[in-house]
């Protein structure tokens, strides 16, 4: 039986072999990807003029996310799991597992804080100040609607009236209220005229026995501004680490695509790809985020600082080129950790908000079609799939 040396060289200094046109180039494609990917769906979301239908943002958004659940494991835990058990270093860095480790000690850490952040109300932000813009939560709320007055159609039709008579109705516009709020209740009758008040009963009257004072409408509206509160903390904890682990993620592969080599061509290709697809996932959830008026332009300066990460780290690569050295032993643990802790953060991001939130936790989801389920979750498995094939060159 024949044995095989495999001989490895460490360090060595980096692949550049020139072609600098070319690598400045990159500087501006991608970064005119990354911002376009990025504010699109900011632009489309927010800006009035700007008539995108709700179908392209909606597709946008769950394919988007499918970028990030996949980016996570494809292009973050794969080459921080790679770096960390490169032949070139050695001691306790190689003992262990450690980028599945940081990545799971980061989705603990991601937990907690997150957890601190909704308890103790971090951002203080009340819920009348908010302001939210979904095209794709408009879209899924409206086809609802239709599906459900088409249903009101066919099954009870009036005689001797119109579909139009028949759905202006009381009768047919409480049907379709009662099955848009599955979460009311029915009053208590203190008038013997029926199993409901209505709503002209004057609160702190005798006669209103709904608990707290003023009726049941200010315990809805009591409720709504606790949930506002709760979920503005932990979306707006979640929105900032995602930016961070999309960042530094950015920041090394532009460092890296600036002192590549053979390979330059191919990367830059892939790359330009990459950072527009993650860009939108990124960008549409910044779009649908419940912002504070006052702080309307936050989702802008996010997505913007996205977009100018890769081009000024593709700009440092190239200034630092004849002393940069992507496989340092430095390089490589530096590059493998904060890899595994990007991967933590976008494992947990996607796996909480894009896929739990979105789909089992969203009501207006849980209340749609199964065809505009099945037809959200096709979105995400193709934005998932095509970023995992790139992760074939990239």
């Amino acid at each position: 039986m024949s044995e095989y040396t495999v001989e490895i060289t460490c360090g060595g200094g980096n692949e550049y072999d020139g072609r600098m046109g070319l690598r400045i180039s990159s500087i501006f494609v991608i970064g005119f990807g990354s911002m376009f990917g990025a504010l699109l769906p900011i632009a489309a979301a927010r800006t009035k003029g700007l008539s995108v239908p709700p179908l392209a943002f909606f597709i946008a958004k769950y394919f988007g996310s499918g970028v990030i659940i996949a980016t996570a494991f494809i292009h973050l835990l794969a080459p921080a799991s790679a770096n960390l058990t490169s032949p070139c270093l050695d001691g306790l860095i190689r003992q262990y597992s450690w980028a599945e480790g940081i990545a799971l000690m980061t989705i603990f850490s991601m937990f907690f804080i997150e957890l601190m952040a909704s308890r103790f109300d971090v951002f203080g932000q009340d819920g009348h100040d908010l302001e939210a813009a979904d095209p794709a939560k408009d879209l899924i709320i409206r086809t609802s609607r239709n599906e459900k007055l088409e249903a009101l159609k066919t099954s009870s039709p009036l005689e001797g009236g119109s579909y139009r008579e028949a759905t202006d109705s009381p009768e047919a516009s409480n049907t379709v209220l009662r099955h848009d709020n599955d979460d009311s209740n029915d009053r208590i009758d203190t008038s013997g005229e029926g199993p409901s008040r209505g709503r002209s009963s004057i609160p702190g009257r005798p006669g209103d026995l709904s608990y707290p004072p003023g009726g049941e409408d200010h315990l809805g509206h009591q409720r709504e501004h606790h949930q506002d509160d709760d979920h503005f903390a932990a979306q707006m904890t979640a929105l900032f680490i995602l930016e961070f682990g999309v960042i530094f993620h950015s920041i090394f592969i532009g460092l890296t695509l600036a002192v590549t080599g053979d390979d330059f061509v191919v990367l830059y290709i892939v790359l330009a790809f990459h950072q527009t697809f993650e860009g939108l996932g990124l960008g549409a959830r910044l779009a649908t985020a419940h912002w504070p008026k006052k702080k309307s332009w936050m989702p802008w300066a996010l997505g913007s600082a996205y977009g100018f990460t890769t081009p000024i780290a593709i700009a440092i690569g190239l200034g630092i080129r004849t002393t940069f050295n992507p496989a340092s032993q430095s390089t490589m643990i530096v590059n493998g950790v904060f890899d595994s802790i990007s991967a933590g953060i976008l494992i947990y991001t996607g796996l909480v908000e894009l896929m739990a939130h979105e789909f089992m936790f969203n009501q207006e989801m849980r209340k749609s079609s199964m065809k505009m389920m099945l037809f959200a979750f096709g979105c995400m498995c193709t934005g998932a799939g095509l970023m995992a094939l790139l992760g074939k060159w990239a």
